[in-house]
C-alpha cells in the first residue's frame, strides 16, 4: 500500500503563500492516490499556468507542464496514446475557465477518461489579484478598483447543461469531502470536474476559509446525481453553494475508446511500433 508522502518531492521549493488553500488540495490529492494504491508511475499531472499549475512540480509523479489554459488537450492527447495511465489535469479557475474555456467545453463534449481538478479561488493570484472568470459581480480586485460588473461564469452549471459525466464541487476546508470526492472522481470512467473553492489568503480578502464554510452546505447522503433536472437547479442556485457530487451520467460513451486506433488493436498507441 502506497502512503501520501509518497507522493512527496523532497526538498520540493514551494512557491504558494502561507495559508494557501493550495496546500490543502495537494494533501488531498495525496492522500486520495494513496488510499487508491495508485503507484507513482501510473499517474500523469498536466497543468497549464499559474499559482494552482505548479502543483505537478510537487507531487511525485508524472508530469506536463503546458501553456496557460491548455492543461486539457495536453492530458487528452496523452489518455489518448496511453488510456493504462491516470490522468490528471489541474489548473486554476482563470486558466481553465478564461484562457482554456473552449477546451473546457469541447473536452466535456468528447468525455475522455480523464480527472479535471480545478483550483477555483475566485481571484487571479499569480498576476496579483484582477477579476477571475468566477469572481462575484460587485467584489472589488487590485483592477476592477470599482468592482466587478458582469456576472460570474458558472462552471458547475455548463457541465451539468452539457451532459458532463462526472460534476462535482468541494471545498478545501473539508479534507474529508475532498479526498472522498477526488477518489470517486479518479475511478469514474470518463471525464470528472472537480470544483475546489479554495482561498486565496493574499488576494482575495472576501471569499475567505469563514466565508467558504459560511456559504456551502454539503448534499444530503440520499441526493441523486443521476437526476439532470435537480442537478441543473443545484448548480445555477448561487445563494448557497453546493458541495459533493452534483450529477453523473455513468453511460456516456469514452471518447479514447471509439477512436478507431484501438477498434483494430487494443496495445496503447504508445507501445506500439513505427511503420515504415
Amino acid at each position: 500500500m502506497f502512503r501520501p508522502e509518497d507522493y512527496d518531492i523532497p526538498n520540493a521549493d514551494i512557491a504558494w503563500c502561507p495559508g494557501c488553500g493550495n496546500f490543502g488540495i495537494i494533501r488531498a490529492l495525496k492522500m486520495a492516490l494513496a488510499q487508491l494504491n495508485l503507484p507513482p508511475s501510473k499517474v500523469v499531472i498536466v497543468s497549464g499556468i499559474g499559482q494552482a499549475a505548479k502543483m505537478p512540480q510537487y507531487v511525485k509523479a508524472h508530469m506536463f507542464n503546458g501553456l496557460h489554459g491548455r492543461s486539457l488537450p495536453a492530458a487528452v492527447a496523452i489518455k489518448m496514446v496511453n488510456p493504462q495511465l491516470v490522468v490528471i489535469a489541474e489548473s486554476g479557475d482563470g486558466c481553465t475557465y478564461a484562457e482554456g474555456g473552449n477546451h473546457f467545453i469541447h473536452t466535456i463534449r468528447r468525455n475522455p477518461d480523464i480527472t479535471n481538478i480545478v483550483h477555483n479561488n475566485q481571484i487571479y493570484g499569480l498576476t496579483k489579484g484582477q477579476a477571475s472568470p468566477t469572481t462575484p459581480r460587485g467584489q472589488t480586485t487590485t483592477l476592477q478598483i470599482d468592482g466587478v460588473y458582469v456576472d460570474p461564469f458558472n462552471p458547475i452549471a455548463v457541465a451539468v447543461a452539457l451532459d458532463a459525466s462526472f460534476v462535482a464541487r468541494t471545498f478545501v476546508g473539508y479534507l474529508d469531502l475532498t479526498v472522498e470526492i477526488f477518489k470517486q472522481a479518479i475511478q469514474h470512467k470518463g471525464y470528472a470536474l472537480v470544483d475546489v473553492f479554495q482561498p486565496c489568503v493574499t488576494f482575495n480578502k472576501v471569499n475567505t476559509y469563514e466565508w467558504y464554510k459560511q456559504n456551502t452546505y454539503i448534499l444530503p447522503e440520499d441526493y441523486d446525481p443521476t437526476d439532470r433536472d435537480r442537478a441543473f437547479k443545484i448548480a445555477t442556485d448561487t445563494k448557497k453553494y453546493a458541495l459533493g457530487v452534483i450529477y453523473k451520467n455513468p453511460n456516456k460513451p469514452i471518447f479514447e475508446e471509439q477512436l478507431v486506433a484501438y477498434k483494430v488493436d487494443e496495445t496503447p498507441i504508445a507501445y506500439r511500433g513505427l511503420k515504415v
